[in-house]
């Protein structure tokens, strides 16, 4: 059998790609990736039309789809985050079909579930053998863990991997194997890799940040989480890399040694994984090179599929045996509902890839954000989107102060015994516009332009055009 084809557009041909069907990518290769681009132009020169894109994510680096939106080749959009050039976008209206947001685990439930049937699924694969086995932990765009593109290749109707590093059979360590693959095709490069991951992420140098992270580590600390088989995920921000050094510093005092880091791994969880913080690292996208080349050579260092990290089909799933995450934020009310879909004046700059997932799982679910950004106050009363339910925030951390969710009454108290900041959620606001004064709310249209479904499938709000 052979599986290799001659070019993107034969592969398409072979898959049987036809008007009204459903394609998919993966986003391990950020606003790095050539694999989206090219493949849309391949099906708009055949003249595919109402063509869904079901993408974990989009990146600026894809704003050639606007173009296809225009021309009729794309009319329906699914992802998990939509970085904020495309969103302004779709914030206006480009699209007559509302976009689709999930969840890093609610996609893959739709897509194993059939809720959300691919037809032909392209795997962006940094190496891969003739017969489809694949990685994305070795070649010139290597970029990791391949944990997103997971669901796609078991689901879809077909599987094509386009790669620029083509191994000999069989490649060795492979992420996706070939009995999931039906066509292979080589092209010269599938990203850029200044694009797919920076050479480091730093830790903030800002005394605000600085404050925020401090404060943060000492609520970790006191919350009675902190002991040996301790599990931890944060983010790629400076403040919450600034977050996990002083947990470090705390964990390495007090001997404590955790069973695992979990999500997008950073550089810097790898520094705690090899001072011995942690067991293990559960990997389902590699945020720096570091990060790669931890996942290439050590084996506590694991890569797992978006299904394992998140899916609340799964039969397991990691998040549900999270101690703690700490999590961000553009907005969060005062009855702790958080949105990081859409910026203070509505326009979509983000998604909630895994946020929403590892709150509900997370025994402690942190939000680190100060409390203005460009005098708009991080508090209101209302976000302009749920992202993630109140329901599943325990505590926000400011430079302010510390707001825990009414519900976490040990927790309170607990926090409030160890000396810190404890502020009512409502106290905070008011301090915070004492700085910036109180923002006028902005009119939004009346057009739904984007659905927000929860990690369960449910409608769970909508956002409207910013006019």
């Amino acid at each position: 059998m052979n599986k290799m084809v001659k070019s993107i557009r034969e592969a398409i041909q072979l898959a049987g790609l036809k008007d009204g069907m459903t394609v998919s990518f993966h986003h391990h290769l950020r606003n790095g990736d050539f694999v989206l681009n090219m493949v849309m132009n391949e099906i708009a020169e055949l003249g595919c039309k109402d063509i869904f894109v079901n993408a974990s994510s989009l990146f600026d680096v894809h704003m050639p789809l606007l173009d296809h939106i225009e021309n009729g080749v794309v009319t329906g959009i699914s992802a998990d985050y939509i970085s904020a050039g495309l969103g302004r976008a779709f914030s206006q209206g480009v699209l007559e079909k509302p976009v689709q947001f999930r969840t890093h685990g609610g996609r893959p439930s739709d897509i194993s579930q059939g809720n959300t049937p691919i037809d032909v699924a392209f795997i962006a694969a940094p190496a891969a053998d003739p017969m489809g086995n694949c990685s994305g932990k070795y070649g010139k765009s290597a970029c990791g863990s391949l944990g997103y593109a997971f669901a796609d290749a078991m689901f879809a109707k077909k599987v094509i991997v386009i790669t620029d590093n083509l191994m000999p059979y069989p490649l060795q360590d492979w992420s996706i194997s070939e009995d999931w693959v039906d066509f292979v095709v080589t092209v010269d490069a599938i990203g850029n890799p200044k694009g797919i991951v920076s050479g480091t992420t730093q830790i903030t140098r800002d005394p605000v940040g600085l404050v925020m992270a401090a404060h943060a580590a000492k609520v970790i600390e006191h919350s009675g989480l902190l002991k040996d088989g301790f599990s931890f995920q944060t983010g790629a921000g400076g403040a919450s890399l600034a977050a996990a050094k002083f947990l470090k510093d705390i964990m390495l005092e007090k001997k404590i040694q955790g069973s695992f880091g979990l999500g997008g791994i950073t550089g810097y969880m790898v520094d705690m994984l090899q001072a011995g913080c942690f067991r293990n690292l559960m990997d389902v996208q590699c945020f720096d090179l570091k990060a790669v080349e931890s996942i290439r050579n050590d084996p506590r260092h694991m890569e797992i599929s978006a299904m394992q990290y998140a899916s609340p089909a799964s039969r397991s799933a990691v998040v549900d045996s999270l101690d703690v995450v700490i999590l961000g934020a553009t907005e969060i009310d005062t009855d702790f509902n958080v949105n990081v879909h859409t910026d203070s004046n509505g326009y979509i700059m983000g998604g909630s890839g895994g946020h929403s997932d590892t709150a509900a799982g997370a025994k402690l679910s942190m939000i680190i954000a100060p409390m203005f950004r460009a005098r708009l106050p991080i508090v209101t009363d209302k976000v302009t989107c749920v992202s993630t339910p109140g329901k599943d925030i325990d505590v926000l951390v400011t430079q302010g102060g510390i707001a825990v969710n009414p519900k976490n009454v040990e927790l309170t108290q607990r926090l409030k015994d160890a000396g810190l900041p404890i502020v009512d959620i409502r106290e905070l606001k008011e301090k915070t516009e004492r700085i910036t004064g109180t923002p006028q709310r902005l009119p939004k249209g009346d057009r739904v332009v984007a659905e927000v479904i929860g990690r369960n499938s449910q409608l769970q709000d909508v956002i409207y055009n910013v006019l």
